[in-house]
C-alpha cells in the first residue's frame, strides 16, 4: 500500500549513543564551536507538516500547495503568545525521531484533539504504529517533556504515564483515538481492533511500547562544542540516570518502556528560537 509516510524531512537530531533496546540519546550536535540550536529549531519547522497534517492532507501535498499547507499546519500546533512552558517541541521531537530512526506511522495526528483555547491535554503525545516483520503491529504510545531541568522532567513524564496506563484513561482514549485512526495506514484494521472497545486492555499492553522522549537541558552540551567521545561518553551518563529514574518507578514492570534523551544546550533559547519561526507562519491578515 502507497502512503504518504513512505517520505519523512530529514532529521538533524542524530543517535550519540550506543544502540540499545532500552535508551538512546539523540543530539542536534554543533555549528562553529556552538551547540546548533539554530538548526534544530530549523528542522522542527521542517517536520510540523508531517506531525500536524492528516494522511489525506498529506497525500495532496506538492510543490504547488506547500506554502498553504504548511501555515495550516504552524495554525495546528499553538497559538498562544504564551509558549514558553508549552511542550510542543519534544512532541515534534519525539515524532521526527520515531519516524525516522524505528519507521513508525502515526496513526492520528495528535494535534486533531488538542483544544481550541491551546489549553495542554492530558493524552498521549505520540499515537503511532509499527510494522514488524512479521506483519504485526506495534502501537508506540509516547509521553514527550520539554524541561530546563531533566530531572524534573522524567519526573514529570513517570506521573504522566502512571495516570495514562489506568484502565479508565485508557478506555477514553480508546474511545477518542479509535475512529481517528486512519483507513490509509496499512493493516488500518489490525490497528483499529486493539482500540475496539470489543478488545481487553491487555491486548493493547502486549502490543505497544511506550517511548518517553526527554528534551533537557544537558550540562554535557553546555560545556562542549563538538561532538567528541568525551562528550558522547558524558551524555550517556546523564541518560542512564534517566533510565535508573525510570526503573525506580516500577513502571517497567507493567509496560515496555523506551528512553529517548535528547540533551540540550539551552532549553529556553531553543523554545524561543522555534516560537518566532512558528508565529512567522501564522500572519494574520490586515
Amino acid at each position: 500500500m502507497t502512503t504518504p509516510y513512505q517520505t519523512s524531512p530529514p532529521c538533524v537530531l542524530r543517535k550519540v549513543s550506543e544502540e540499545s533496546s532500552e535508551a538512546e540519546a539523540y543530539c542536534a550536535g554543533f555549528e562553529l564551536k556552538e551547540w546548533w540550536c539554530d538548526g534544530l529549531a530549523d528542522n522542527l519547522i521542517e517536520w510540523i507538516i508531517d506531525y500536524a497534517l492528516k494522511s489525506d492532507e498529506l497525500s495532496t501535498l506538492d510543490h504547488t500547495n506547500t506554502y498553504v499547507r504548511l501555515k495550516q499546519a504552524a495554525v495546528r500546533v499553538y497559538t498562544t503568545p504564551k509558549y514558553a512552558r508549552r511542550g510542543e517541541v519534544a512532541e515534534i521531537a519525539a515524532h521526527a525521531v520515531c519516524r525516522k530512526y524505528f519507521d513508525t506511522i502515526p496513526i492520528a495526528p495528535r494535534v486533531n484533539y488538542l483544544s481550541a483555547s491551546n489549553d495542554p491535554i492530558k493524552a498521549f503525545d505520540l499515537a503511532h504504529v509499527r510494522y514488524t516483520e512479521t506483519n504485526d503491529v506495534e502501537l508506540w504510545l509516547g509521553e514527550a517533556k520539554f524541561y530546563k531541568d531533566r530531572v524534573a522532567a522524567i519526573k514529570d513524564a513517570i506521573s504522566s504515564i502512571q495516570g495514562h496506563i489506568t484502565k479508565g484513561f485508557l478506555t477514553n482514549e480508546k474511545l477518542l483515538l479509535g475512529p481517528q485512526i486512519s483507513s490509509d495506514i496499512p493493516h488500518s484494521q489490525k490497528v483499529k481492533d486493539l482500540f475496539s472497545s470489543e478488545e481487553s486492555l491487555d491486548t493493547l499492553f502486549k502490543n505497544a511500547v511506550f517511548p518517553v522522549l526527554i528534551a533537557a537541558n544537558s550540562d554535557a552540551t553546555s560545556k562542549h562544542t563538538e561532538e567528541t567521545k568525551s562528550y558522547r561518553k558524558q551524555v550517556a551518563a546523564e541518560m542512564q540516570e534517566l533510565w535508573k529514574s525510570l526503573g525506580s518507578s516500577g513502571l517497567g514492570d507493567k509496560i515496555r518502556l523506551f528512553l529517548i534523551y535528547v540533551p540540550l544546550g539551552d532549553k529556553d533559547k531553543l523554545s524561543s528560537a522555534f516560537h518566532k519561526r512558528l508565529k512567522g507562519l501564522q500572519i494574520q491578515a490586515s
